[in-house]
């Protein structure tokens, strides 16, 4: 079996070094496993379409099913969309980075898969290291879909994302096992009020602080 190359990194430690040759497999269209707050993602290029049709392959996900992405910063967000409605600007500055993603309308570059033909993208800014500085070397948004099969549990250390899906990609972020738990909230901003589509990290009472 041809499995995919492993890089340790130390979230706490100097990685610089490991970031940058995973930033660079995930320009030239590869993928990449990577530690998040609760699961380990799968990163593609998110503006390039080839690495996104990877991402639903390698997964065996349908094509209804939107993929969220992560920005490496919030300076990114307004050229991603085509609005920032007031209350998502107090939930950014309330939850990111952190386990939030927000559902805005998507703006003119974003792929129709990515949004499942919605028109409606998914966007996170996260607070794990790994995870920001992977997207900060890239210089790009990233897919921060699970790194496993669809219907599968998501995986918390990188032994479990080898047995998913180790022979489909190229590189895995080895970081050791992660929180686990509960995965991102997931608020839909396009809707007055917003409405929330999962339940996740963000309790609906600390959302309700903001947009109530």
């Amino acid at each position: 079996m041809n499995y995919c190359k492993i890089i340790k990194a130390d979230p706490w430690g100097n990685y610089s070094t490991d970031i940058e040759e995973s930033a660079r497999v995930l320009m030239g269209g590869g993928l990449v496993a990577f530690p998040t707050e609760s699961f380990y993602g799968l990163a593609a290029n998110a503006m390039d379409e080839d690495g996104i049709r990877r991402i639903f392959s390698v997964k065996e996900r349908q094509d209804k099913n939107p993929v969220l992405i992560l920005i490496p910063c919030l300076d990114m967000l307004d050229t991603l969309v085509s609005e920032i409605p007031a209350t998502a600007k107090e939930l950014i500055r309330r939850f990111w980075p952190g386990g939030l993603t927000m559902v805005f309308h998507a703006g003119p570059g974003i792929s129709s898969l990515l949004t499942a033909n919605t028109g409606k993208i998914g966007i996170r800014l996260s607070s794990h290291p790994i995870a920001t500085a992977l997207t900060r070397n890239a210089g790009v948004p990233i897919t921060g879909t699970s790194a496993n099969l669809s219907g599968q549990p998501p995986c918390t250390n990188p032994e479990d994302v080898i047995d998913s899906i180790g022979e489909r990609i190229d590189l895995i972020i080895d970081s050791g096992k992660t929180f686990g738990g509960k995965g991102s909230t997931i608020l839909d901003v396009t809707t007055q009020p917003p409405s929330i589509l999962r339940e996740g990290m963000i309790s609906p009472s600390e959302i309700k602080k903001i947009v109530a």
